[in-house]
Formats: C-alpha cells, sequence, structure tokens
C-alpha cells in the first residue's frame, strides 16, 4: 500500500479515526507528566532562578512554531505537485495551531527575558523572525477565507507558505547568522556539551513529546473537521444547483 493512498479522504478518515484517541490520549498524559515534573520537580537554577522553568513551555512551543511551518510547506509543496486535496486541508488546519505556538513562544520568550534581559521585548535577530513568522501564520489563515474558489485559496496559501518558509529558517538559525542576538544558542543540540543539564534535559525531553503529540492530535481533528466542511459545502452547492 502506498502512502499516497492515504490522500484519499475516506481512507485518511478511516486511519485518523483510529489514531486520534491514541494521540489524545498520549498527549495528555506526557504534557501531565512533563510539565509538573518540570515545574514541581526540578530545582531552581544558578543565576537563573525559578525563571528557568518557563522552558518547558517555550523550548517545546518554539520548535513546533518552526516545525508546523515547515510540515505546512511539505504539505503545501503535495499539493501544489499532486493536487491531493487532504493536503491542502491539513495544511490549512494545521496553519492556527502553528499561530498559538508562535504566540506562546512569543509571550513565554517575553517572561524570561525581562529579568534575564532586563526588558519584555528586543529586536533581537530570532525574535524579530518569530515575530514576523507569526505574521505570515496570520496572513495565511486570512487568505484562506478571502478566496471564494477553494483551489485557487489553496494555491495562493502554499505560495505564501514557500515565501513564509525564509522566516522559519531565520527563527531556527538566526543565532548562528547573527552573533550580535541576545538570544541563546539551541537549548537541545547534537553536542552533548551544550545541552542543559539533566534534570532539567529529561523533563524537557517529555514535554516535547507531549506538545508533538498534542499537535498531532489536533491537527488529525481539524483536518477530519476541515474534509467534513469540504463536503457539507459540495452538497450544498449539488442542491443548488438540482
Amino acid at each position: 500500500m502506498s502512502l499516497w493512498d492515504y490522500a484519499n479522504p475516506v481512507k485518511f478518515m478511516r486511519l485518523s479515526g483510529r489514531l486520534l484517541p491514541v494521540a489524545s490520549i498520549l498527549a495528555g498524559i506526557s504534557l501531565a507528566v512533563g510539565l509538573v515534573w518540570g515545574f514541581f520537580f526540578t530545582p531552581d537554577a544558578e543565576n537563573f532562578g525559578s525563571t528557568v522553568k518557563v522552558i518547558y513551555v517555550h523550548v517545546p512551543a518554539a520548535m513546533m512554531a518552526i516545525n508546523i511551518w515547515v510540515m505546512m510547506l511539505i504539505a503545501s509543496l503535495i499539493w501544489l505537485v499532486r493536487r491531493h486535496h487532504v493536503s491542502a486541508l491539513a495544511a490549512k488546519a494545521a496553519a492556527p495551531i502553528g499561530a498559538v505556538m508562535t504566540l506562546i513562544a512569543l509571550i513565554t520568550g517575553a517572561i524570561w527575558g525581562q529579568p534575564m534581559w532586563g526588558t519584555w521585548w528586543a529586536w533581537d535577530p530570532r525574535l524579530t523572525s518569530f515575530l514576523i513568522l507569526f505574521l505570515f501564520y496570520l496572513g495565511y489563515m486570512a487568505l484562506w477565507p478571502a478566496i471564494e474558489n477553494t483551489e485557487t485559496a489553496a494555491d495562493l496559501t502554499s505560495v505564501l507558505c514557500l515565501v513564509g518558509s525564509v522566516f522559519a529558517v531565520l527563527s531556527r538559525y538566526a543565532v548562528n547568522f547573527w552573533n550580535q542576538g541576545l538570544h541563546q544558542g539551541a537549548t537541545l543540540s547534537l553536542d552533548r556539551q551544550q545541552h542543559i543539564a539533566n534534570v532539567y534535559w529529561v523533563p524537557l525531553l517529555v514535554c516535547i513529546a507531549g506538545f508533538v503529540l498534542l499537535f498531532v492530535a489536533l491537527v488529525l481533528l481539524r483536518t477530519r473537521t476541515e474534509i467534513r466542511l469540504r463536503r457539507l459545502r459540495a452538497l450544498e452547492q449539488r442542491e443548488r444547483l438540482a
């Protein structure tokens, strides 16, 4: 069986109906364990105090904000090349989730930055690129209902997603591009020497897993809703023509 078979809405609905409860339960367990562990059972950090615990929300949200846009990019490319409606609807379904993740990352970043940098906001390269990415999310969501023809809307939002991918990359690698930025380097790295201490690192990984599973559950739920809405519009249009 080919992966492309699941571009068929019927097969996608059948598979997603089985995966959704599993992803939801695992997300709830991972988030509960990770957040409780991180906020209540880890010590305050030297020089940072209890503010270090914002990483259990900030880091996963920031990672998801970028990776959700990458997922939207892949789905948009599949739409442009293969014209699979499920991929376009999946990208549309993911956008509000990504926007919320980006907003959470910006807010928690400000909460972290105020005691660390002495200001709620700085025009740091990574912060600025994240803000622009958030605006691209808003623009993407606004473009869908602004165009009546759904295929044209899918085409234009896919192009917008391609353009916005530049800022998704900048959001991830801005610290490497501009050394003068205030934002620290990656909290998680392939280089073990750059990792935070294990007492913070392990619960952070659990939180990241929870955020990933939460996204999977939400994007499956929202994509199923988009497919149903598309069917409903098709039925309404058929009735008007009858």
